[in-house]
């Protein structure tokens, strides 16, 4: 059964960096921000992204247990072609949406944003961060931010249909989304100024509509 690689999991957190630094931007600059302790920046920057990549894993872990679960539904229905095919559906309108073509995405965030509500209030009492303590427990509510992004991936863990498969496709989903992340941090205005550039995102767009177009292309050749 095809599966989103590991690989095609870390550019798809890569080139939807565009999306990420749009959305968590003010999250990344607030760790910046509230930051009257003399924790080093980098160190608090890591510690929330550590969080956020444990949350991630975890998710990861979950979904692909729910599939492995379903498994044995395969007897009467493609399962594992369906779950793969749903994720690269997810994928090309993540591309679509990220090259400003389309916004249907936005619907699926606004369902997720169910759990976020009831995470938010917990959230703001870790501010402001101080500790890479307080930074880790951040990042980890912040892997829980409804995002369209996250949850295309989160779908191809569903699909992958083991525990350790799934955590692995978000692990290096995550990995792949930590060098946008971390620039973040440092260089706020600039970078979001950069991928606010239509070129830039048309590009990152197309990247991953590939992605979701090739994985497409494989349930039928």
């Amino acid at each position: 059964m095809p599966e989103l690689s590991l690989l095609a999991a870390a550019l798809v957190g890569l080139m939807g960096g565009v999306h990420c630094v749009g959305m968590c931007g003010p999250l990344v600059t607030a760790f910046a921000l509230q930051r009257p302790g003399k924790e080093p920046r980098l160190l608090l920057h890591l510690s929330a992204n550590l969080g956020r990549l444990v949350s991630y894993t975890l998710a990861g872990a979950v979904a692909g247990g729910l599939g492995e679960s379903s498994l044995w539904l395969r007897q009467l229905f493609p399962v594992e072609q369906l779950l793969f095919g749903l994720a690269q559906v997810m994928l090309v309108l993540l591309g679509l949406y990220l090259a400003g073509w389309n916004r249907w995405l936005l619907h699926v965030e606004r369902a997720g944003s169910v759990v976020w509500r009831r995470l938010q209030p917990l959230f703001t009492r870790v501010l402001p961060i101080e500790r890479p303590g307080q930074a880790f427990l951040a990042g980890l509510l912040w892997g829980w931010l409804p995002c369209g992004l996250v949850y295309s991936v989160l779908i191809a863990a569903l699909a992958s249909g083991s525990p350790t498969s799934g955590a692995l496709t978000m692990l290096a989903f995550g990995l792949g989304t930590l060098p946008n992340l971390l620039a973040m941090g440092w260089f706020a205005n600039r970078l979001a100024a950069w991928v606010r550039r239509p070129v830039v995102r048309r590009t990152a767009g197309l990247a991953v509509l590939g992605l979701g177009l090739v994985g497409l292309a494989r349930l039928f050749f």
